[in-house]
């Protein structure tokens, strides 16, 4: 045994020299890649001049992608070609980057969806007018391999580009739900520079007088989509250039709600049940007695089905309450939950003096006209997604379309399922919803929660015994100014009611 033991021993040694031996002489070669993405290139300048050859771009000398400029309708800036494309082994869309690469009059013999390779060792890399854009390249620096390849566009808000602005400058964006302001007077048309506004920031649509669409009429709201820029100064920094009336579609606007979702409860100190409520603020003066309205709540904890019949679905999915008494002023909260009416449990104040429109002991009671069984948890502190809606009215049914609605909590749940027929909680447009993708031109619609682009769910509070408050701005045509969210309002059994209201402002702009 000790015998074999040894010659085991001498053998692994050999065959591990041997192995040792092997890896040192037979490396895997790499080579550097020839190209170098517009993510890469963007992290290299500095806001300075920066001349580029293969030793500063680790080796390459080209930069490949996809063409977004098109000059056939006399919309895009002057001699430039403008190309997107993502990292060869990155993350696709999120490290999508844009670059403008002058050409002069060359650069008009591309159209969108060319596939290019151009050479850039020994251009320069500058700013120039706020556009970042490469220079000292000519059209033979240029190779189309390919046409007709996928455009993506990115449904971007004004807001996010203002915040990082290299990221989307020079690609292929939607800026949806804008409204132009000034309201455009009758007839007036693209031509000029004309200010939107999407709620998170503003921007100018630069139309050339020369265009093809620069006499087409201006509507006061659509989805812009196009080609941005940062403007070096002034207080609208963000430019974009529509290349055709094609990268215009009318945008339905928000519904005005006499009652906007401001704040919930969702985990009060102690038990739950009857204890949890939603805020609302009045953005109208409402006799409910003369126009009722309804509130549902759904909680997907434990689903396994989709709700087949979407808000009235009923069971331990969704809840109701109808409002049907009691008046409110514009300007005033009002409550709809549990019927104890303590701010944060059974042991805490009183805000019985509040504004409660609809209150039931949800423990014990079925839900309004049946809808919704008795449940110990009305809103989710935890797991699957929950949401709140508002409707006009008490006769929901499955296809109604809520005043306001709001989701927060977990992506799971089972709560949409794209069929056909398509199933789920119908949304209605509002700061966080669209029922039309803004980037389809009006074409694809998403009417549910969870269809298309409607992800949107807001969280819980960050702490335990909170409540959820949802600040933002709200004007009297309907529209946020500003988008709620969520702030974290911590509760204790002493806390007032006046700590919880005011987070949301109402204006007349």
């Amino acid at each position: 045994m000790k015998m074999t033991f040894k010659y085991i021993l001498l053998l692994t040694v050999i065959v591990g020299i041997w192995t040792g031996c092997k890896r040192e002489n037979d490396y895997i070669k790499v080579s550097p890649s020839a190209f170098i993405s517009n993510f890469d290139l963007k992290k290299l300048y500095k806001e300075a001049d920066l001349t580029l050859n293969t030793e500063l771009l680790s080796g390459a000398s080209f930069i490949k992608g996809v063409v977004i400029s098109d000059f056939r309708s006399g919309n895009s800036p002057a001699g430039l070609l403008i190309l997107q494309n993502s990292r060869i082994t990155g993350s696709g869309i999120d490290s999508l980057r844009g670059m403008a690469f002058n050409l002069g009059s060359d650069a008009s013999k591309y159209i969108p969806g060319d596939s290019v390779h151009i050479k850039v060792d020994g251009a320069v890399l500058k700013r120039t007018n706020g556009i970042l854009q490469i220079t000292g390249i000519t059209n033979a620096a240029v190779n189309k391999v390919a046409s007709g390849r996928p455009v993506n566009t990115q449904l971007v808000t004004i807001g996010a580009f203002l915040a990082s602005p290299q990221r989307y400058e020079s690609t292929l964006i939607t800026v949806g739900s804008a409204v132009v302001e000034p309201e455009p007077t009758v007839n007036e048309k693209f031509a000029g520079d004309k200010v939107i506004d999407d709620a998170t920031g503003k921007a100018i649509v630069h139309t050339e007088a020369g265009a093809a669409f620069a006499g087409e009429q201006l509507l006061i709201s659509g989805n812009f989509s196009g080609i941005p820029f940062l403007l070096p100064t002034g207080t609208n920094r963000m430019q974009i250039w529509m290349r055709s009336i094609d990268d215009f579609s009318f945008a339905i606007l928000p519904k005005f709600s006499p009652a906007i979702i401001t704040g919930y409860l969702v985990d009060p100190n102690g038990t739950d049940g009857n204890n949890e409520y939603i805020q609302f603020l009045a953005t109208a003066d409402i006799d409910f007695t003369k126009t009722p309205y309804s509130v549902f709540a759904t909680n997907n904890a434990g689903a396994t089905t989709f709700p087949l019949q979407g808000w009235v679905t009923g069971g331990v999915r969704t809840y109701k309450f109808n409002l049907t008494t009691g008046k409110v002023l514009k300007g005033e909260y009002f409550y709809v939950g549990g019927a104890l009416k303590r701010i944060n449990g059974s042991s805490s104040t009183s805000i019985a003096s509040a504004k409660w429109i609809a209150s039931l002991d949800y423990t014990t009671l079925n839900g309004a006209d049946g809808v919704g069984a008795p449940t110990g948890n009305l809103l989710a502190n935890s797991g699957n997604i929950a949401g709140i809606a508002i409707f006009e009215g008490t006769a929901v049914t499955l296809n109604s379309v809520p005043l306001d609605v709001i989701f927060f909590g977990g992506s799971g749940g089972n709560f949409y399922s794209a069929g056909p027929p398509a199933v789920g909680y119908r949304i209605t447009n509002t700061d966080f919803y669209n029922t039309i993708d803004p980037a389809s031109n009006g074409k694809i619609k998403q009417e549910f929660m969870g269809a298309g682009k409607n992800t949107t769910r807001l969280g819980f509070p960050s702490a335990a015994t909170s409540f959820a408050q949802l600040g933002g701005v709200y004007n009297m045509k309907g529209r946020w100014l500003t988008k709620r969210a969520l702030v974290t309002i911590p509760l204790t059994n002493t806390s007032q009611l006046s700590l919880i209201e005011g987070g949301t402002t109402l204006s007349d702009n």
